[in-house]
Formats: C-alpha cells, structure tokens, sequence
C-alpha cells in the first residue's frame, strides 16, 4: 500500500513538474521572445516612402524653375540612406525569421531602383543647371542686341527691324519650347536660328558677338530641354514606390506567421494551465481526505503566518524611520547646496568689493585734502596782508595757482571715489539679488529689465579685474553694437562673473604664450542671445565634458564644483543652456550662455 502511494505521489509530482516545465517553456516563449522590429521597420519604409515622394516634387520644382537650389534634391538620398542603414540593421534575416529568395529579391531591387534614381538625378542638375542658366540668361542677350541695334543709322532701319523681330521671335520660340517641347517647335526655333546667321552676315562686325552669344544660349536650350524631360520621364518612372510596398508586404506577412505562432503558443498555454488546474483540483481533493495532514499543516501555516506578520510589521517600521531619515538627510543635502552656491556666487562679488574698498582706501590715504589744510594754514597766518601776502610774498604768489590745481585733484579723486562706490553699490546689489536668485526655490519669480548686454559684461569683467590685472590676462572684446533685450541681469552677471574667473583660473600657468581672454555677444536669428567666454588656457578633456556642469565636479585642487554648476542651473531658470567646447587639453575652451530674448511686453 506504502509503495503503491510512494508511486503515486512519484507519478503525480513527475506530471506537475512536466506541466509546470511546460507553461514554464511557453511563457517564455510567449513573453520574453524576441522584441518585434516589424513596426520599427514599417515606419522606416513609410518614412522612406515620404522622403522618395519629397524628392521627386523637388525634381519637378527644379525643372519649372522654382528653387535654383539643389540641395533638397541631394539631401534625400542622404536620408534615405540613413533610413535605409537603420532598416537593414532592424530587418536582418536571422531577425525576422525569414530568409526566403523573395525577401532577398525584393530588398536588391529596391537598391537597384535607389541608386539608379540618384544617378539619374544626378544627371538632370547637370543638365537642367546648363539649361537654367540659358534661359534666364535669354532675356539679358535679347535686350543687348534691341540696345545695339537701336545705334544703327536710319540706312540700316530696315534690317534693325527685322534683326528685332527674328531676335524677339526666337526669344518667344525658346520660352515656349521650355514650358512644352515638341517637334513643331524645336522645327521653329531651327527656322528661326537660321533666318538669325543669314542676316547676322548683313549686321555690322560689333553685332556679329552678341547676336552669336544669343544664337549658342538657345542651340544650347534645344539640346538640352529634351535631354532634361527625358530624364524626368525616366525618374519619374522607376518604382521606387512599388519595391518599398514589396518589401512592405514581405514585413506584413512576416508578422502574420509571428502571429499566428504567438496564437498557437497562447493556445498550448491555456491547455497547459487548464491541465494544471485539474491537477490542482485533484490534490486538493486528496488534500481534504488527509484532515489530519491538513489540520497540521494550516497550524504550521498559521504559526508561520503570524510569524510573517510580526516581521512585515517590524521591517515597516524600520522602512518608516529610514524613508524619515532619508527625507532629512535630502532635505539637509538641498539646503546645503543652495547655501554653498550663495556663499560660492557671494565670493566672487566680495572679491570686487574688496578691489573697490582698496581702491577707496588708498585715496582717502594719499587724498590731496591735505594740501588744503596747508593752504589754509598759510592764508590763516596772514590775515592780516592778505593783500601783500598774494602779491608780493613768494609763496603768496604760488598760492593760488596751487588752489586750483588742488581742485581738479579733489574733483579727479571724488569722481573716482564715486564711479568706485558706484561699483560698490551695484556689487552689493548684486550679493542681495544672488541671495533673492536662490529664493526661487521656494517661490520668488525673476526680475526682467531692460539691458545693454554691453554694459552688463563690462561689469562683469570690473568685477573681475583685480585678479585680471595680477594675472596679466588680455582681455578682447569682440562684440558690436548690440539692441536693448529683456533679460535677468543678475542671473546673467552671476554667470558671465563665473566664467571670466574661471577662464582666469584655466590660464593662470600659462608661461609659453600670452593669456588672452575672448568675450563674445551676437543675436542669432533674431531669437538667441548668445554670450561666449574664450580662454587659451589649459583646455578640458573629453571624459570630463560630459561632467563638467555636474555638481561637486572639479579639476582644481582648491576647488568645490558649485561655480559652474550652479551657472548651468541659473541658464535653466533662464530658460536658456549653458554650453561647453574644448579640443582637448592645452587647447582652451569656449563657454557659451544662450538665452531665448524676451518680448518687452511679454516679460
């Protein structure tokens, strides 16, 4: 009896093990089977359709003349070419199972077709730029010999009127064979040069070159115009369209034999699964005849279930307290970050308001006032001659003329004790605006205004020009006069103030050849600012373009990766980009900032 159960359970564990190997095999081959391509492909064809359609309509508009362009009819082939790389990479026969003659067949004649065509296409901008050229050149020789022949004496009116009339008529002849080319025509136009050699011999010699250049531009338009309708006719005509619907249905019947094994899978599957189920109903059956084995193994589960839940309850908690501490530590992160770019952009001005506080300082230091005092005390100890004192005592004589020159130096020193405090102010304002800049994390919107993008640099390099000046870097301006544009002047000064120090700091061990720095400013299409900062300094490397906005990348020893990075964000807000181009090491780098300009009435 043991033995016969022992069988039992063996045969029955060796079904489901079959059946669940089974399902196994067919879900796979169901789910994880290769990914389709045919839609990808089928999009590729139709593209290919599109651009061989768009070719063909710039074929016809270069034959009636309506571009002289010829790029749009070399641009499709390297599109289509592309398209048709792309469709060979998706569409290999060891991909789409199918690796018949037909598919073959239908893939060569398509190449045959494509490059036939290009070659014809080729041919017909040959010959239709030839073509064109005479044409539009018809009317400028028509009209030189109506000019010339209007000089001649009033013996030669009648040959002028006739030589006009062959000459018009030709032009006329020469046109409308353009436009229809037919035997009846290019019958008159042969009439038509003719009459024009005969009467060219009864023209005086200075006729003979203008009628002749006339007489070659429209032989050349009558060997031309059938060669370039023929070539039309032959482009036209070969069925590029027909081979990409070839090979539309080649994919088409492809993916109905994919389907139709995907259905058949599906098929095996649900057998499978409803032969599993019955097998699952029959150990059940067998489980409620064993109570016994039952009620044991629901204690068991029972004593495991609770023992689950205590510690799903546990490892809750502990997920809780963790996602807790990971909002803090992100939140602390956050606000981290944004203090250290306050505190790296708020660096970057202080070093302009140290150089103006020094500036001031050393004037109040070396101020002329002091003369004053002595003047003073001059004019105080002679109170009493002041008259004898100016006239006659030397230093009396002196004293005036030293008055005056001690005026223009205290004007010179309050002008520039106010440009310096002015450049004070607009750096303090600055350090208010860079924290108001950082607000926008929570809210606050930017200010747009006016601006002169050349004054706005100007103050970003006088900002900078105390570390310019010790480390003799040349500065070049190469921007024109540049229009009045809306924009956020503190976002784009704390980044133009960035990237003159950081060009500084690129060029600082520079020995072999000068250190040149390159501000440049243009309006691109009307839409873009556009603002680049040129070093000729150390350069970037490759590896470290993709890396160089990203924060807390750095390649200074002394430095902390927040300057450009924050630069990049402050171009996002503006809804602008940050650019980066370098050759390589020792060869410099070009940053650019390009902002969309704004509206005056749309801020």
């Amino acid at each position: 009896m043991k033995a016969l159960r022992r069988s039992s359970n063996l045969l029955l564990a060796l079904l489901t093990l079959g059946l669940l190997l089974g399902l196994a095999f067919l879900y796979l081959k169901t789910v994880i089977s290769q990914p389709s391509n045919y839609a990808q492909s089928r999009d590729l064809i139709s593209h290919i359709k599109q651009l061989n359609a768009q070719w063909e309509t710039e074929v016809l508009k270069a034959r009636i003349a309506i571009s002289h362009n010829y790029d749009p009819l070399v641009m499709p082939v390297q599109e289509i070419n592309q398209l048709w790389n792309r469709f060979d990479q998706l569409s290999q026969p060891e991909q789409l199972h199918d690796d018949s003659a037909t598919w073959k067949a239908s893939h060569q004649a398509f190449i045959e077709a494509f490059k036939e065509k290009a070659d014809l296409v080729e041919r017909f901008k040959s010959h239709n730029s030839i073509l064109r050229n005479s044409l539009a050149f018809l009317p400028t020789a028509e009209d030189d010999i109506q000019r010339r022949l209007a000089g001649l004496d009033d013996d030669a009116r009648l040959l002028e009127q006739n030589i006009a009339i062959d000459t018009y008529d030709l032009l006329l002849s020469s046109l409308e064979f353009a436009q229809v080319s037919s035997d009846d025509k290019a019958a008159d136009i042969l009439v038509g040069l003719n009459k024009l050699a005969v009467n060219k011999e009864r023209l005086p010699e200075p006729l003979h070159e203008p009628v002749d250049i006339l007489s070659n531009h429209v032989s050349v338009i009558l060997r031309e115009q059938p060669v370039v309708n023929d070539l039309l006719e032959r482009i036209t005509s070969i069925p590029i369209a027909q081979r990409l619907d070839d090979i539309t249905r080649q994919l088409n019947q492809d993916q109905f034999q994919a389907d139709q094994q995907d259905q058949l899978a599906h098929q095996y599957l649900l057998l499978f699964a409803a032969l599993l189920v019955m097998l699952i109903l029959y150990l059940a059956v067998r489980l409620v005849r064993s109570y016994a084995v039952i009620r044991r193994v629901n204690s068991a589960l029972q004593s495991a279930n609770e023992h689950l839940e205590l510690r799903v309850e546990e490892r809750t908690r502990e997920l809780k307290e963790t996602q807790s501490e990971l909002l803090d530590t992100a939140r602390q992160a956050g606000m981290a970050e944004i203090a250290t770019n306050v505190l790296h952009n708020v660096g970057n001005v202080l070093n302009s308001v140290n150089i103006s506080s020094e500036i001031l300082s050393r004037t109040l230091r070396t101020s002329k006032t002091q003369g004053l005092g002595k003047a003073m005390q001059l004019i105080n100890q002679h109170q009493d001659d002041l008259g004898h004192f100016f006239t006659l005592d030397d230093k009396g004589k002196l004293l005036p003329g030293y008055l005056n020159q001690l005026v223009e130096a205290i004007a010179s020193e309050q002008q520039t004790m106010g440009e310096e405090l002015a450049q004070l102010g607009r750096s303090v304002d600055h350090i208010k605006e860079i924290v108001a800049t950082q607000q926008s994390y929570a809210g606050a919107q930017r200010l747009i205004e006016p601006l002169r993008i050349a004054e706005l640099i100007d103050d970003a390099l006088r900002m900078n020009s105390g570390a310019l000046a010790r480390h003799q870097v040349t500065v070049v301006k190469d921007y024109s006069q540049l229009p009045l544009v809306m924009g956020d002047k503190h976002r784009m000064l704390l980044i133009l103030i960035n990237l003159i120090s950081n060009a500084k700091y690129a060029m600082s061990n520079l020995d072999d050849h000068p250190r040149t720095l390159t501000l440049s400013a243009r309006v691109v299409d009307g839409r873009t600012l556009s603002i680049s900062v040129k070093d000729e300094g150390e350069g970037i490397p490759a590896e470290n373009l993709a890396r160089i906005f990203t924060h807390g990348f750095t390649t200074r020893k002394d430095g902390h990766g927040f300057g450009l990075h924050s630069c990049a964000l402050a171009a996002m807000e503006m809804d602008g980009q940050l650019n980066v181009h370098s050759d390589g090491p020792g060869l410099g780098a070009t940053f650019t900032l390009e902002v969309p300009l704004i509206d005056a009435e749309d801020p």
